[in-house]
């Protein structure tokens, strides 16, 4: 049988900006509604946030299998490995593809590295830039790739902008002028607070409200 095609999104963004976390937030709440994932995270030598996730997600939680947290060692740049040459993301999402064909999502996470992160068309077919508001509430306007062309930005550690003398109006307003009125949402992506609104659009805008698959016997 054909490999089935799963669908993908990608997850990019600063070191530091909530990736790994936003995504540990983001499988509970899809499992309880039935959605199976897969995880590839990337980075430029250590598989350390693959690892972290691994323990997190399939060890101690057990919401998906050990085998479906793969960590890429990149070796080099590591918005290379998703945009100008995705070869080695590419061959990952093929063997899923190829052995567990009752997947519904696989989630991409980049390296971690600056405002120009973006994915190529052909390895994700949905973006998430996710920045904090640590830069200070000029952020979003100051532009960059990741922020101007993803297809769901997403504003995290909400909680200490009071701190930090970040206005989060300032930071939706510049938002919506800079992403021409696509898509953001904040969110504390430690305590989860947010993040069932980046979950509604992932359901709805990747997986166009289709219920979770019945596996599919070879």
């Amino acid at each position: 049988m054909a490999p089935v095609r799963i669908p993908r999104v990608g997850i990019g963004g600063p070191v530091g900006s909530g990736k790994t976390m936003l995504i540990e937030q983001i499988v509970p709440i899809l499992s309880t509604k039935g959605y199976k994932v897969a995880i590839i995270s990337n980075d430029v030598i250590s598989k350390e946030d693959a690892e972290r996730m691994r323990q997190n997600l399939a060890t101690e939680k057990g919401l998906l299998p050990e085998e479906l947290v793969i960590g890429v060692a990149t070796g080099g740049c590591p918005h290379t490995a998703v945009r100008e040459d995705p070869s080695i993301n590419l061959s990952v999402v093929e063997e899923l593809e190829s052995k567990y064909n009752f997947l519904d999502l696989i989630f991409i996470e980049s390296g971690g590295d600056n405002i120009t992160t973006t994915f190529s068309p052909a390895l994700a077919d949905y973006f998430i830039y996710i920045i904090d508001v640590t830069g200070g509430d000029k952020y979003p306007r100051k532009r960059g790739l990741g922020i101007e062309n993803c297809d769901l930005l997403v504003i995290n550690k909400i909680d200490i902008a009071p701190y930090v003398g970040a206005d989060l109006k300032i930071m939706e307003r510049d938002a919506k002028i800079v992403r021409s009125n696509k898509p953001t949402v904040f969110v504390n992506s430690k305590t989860g607070k947010g993040v069932d609104l980046v979950v509604s659009h992932i359901i709805k805008e990747v997986l166009f409200d289709a219920s979770p698959k019945t596996p599919v016997k070879n």
